[in-house]
């Protein structure tokens, strides 16, 4: 059974301007990630994806992307892959994040969120891998983001 994220994702994707429409409500549904003007570009069981554009609102004082920025994109990418992929009778919730930065964030950033499908069951520690990667395909922060699954009361 697919979740409500998922299944609006699948029904806009394909839809002229679906995916900006899907990035809106989703930052609607958690208001703050709206300060970075997320755009998926995927979501799907276990992996999701965007693109944070660098812009004004998300720079500091040396123009590159904000390290807080960068970590709400990935944060962004973790829960549209954790609402895609919690199993029915499950929730979650972040448990911490741990991220090294490794480079400057000069450009536009894609945010990738992934787990093993077999770490859902495993659980309840469930460990999401995320990176953001500059448009020239260098990695600029890389980390885990955990999450506490346990069933829904």
């Amino acid at each position: 059974m697919a979740t409500q994220v998922l299944a609006m994702w699948e029904r806009l994707r394909t839809v002229p301007g679906g995916p900006r429409i899907f990035s809106f409500a989703f930052s609607r549904r958690a208001p703050y990630f709206g300060s970075i003007r997320p755009r998926f570009v995927q979501v799907s069981p276990n992996f999701a994806s965007l693109v944070l554009p660098k812009r004004r609102a998300v720079q500091n004082h040396i123009g590159t992307v904000h390290a807080i920025a960068v970590c709400n994109g990935l944060e962004a990418a973790m829960g549209a892959l954790a609402e895609a992929t919690v199993p029915a009778g499950k929730r979650w919730l972040p448990k911490g994040m741990d991220v090294a930065y490794l480079a400057k964030s000069t450009s536009d950033l894609t945010c990738t969120a992934e787990t093993d499908p077999s770490a859902w069951t495993a659980g309840p520690d469930v460990p999401v891998r995320v990176k953001a990667t500059r448009t020239d395909g260098t990695v600029v922060v890389e980390g885990t983001i955990n999450l506490w699954v346990t069933d829904r009361k």
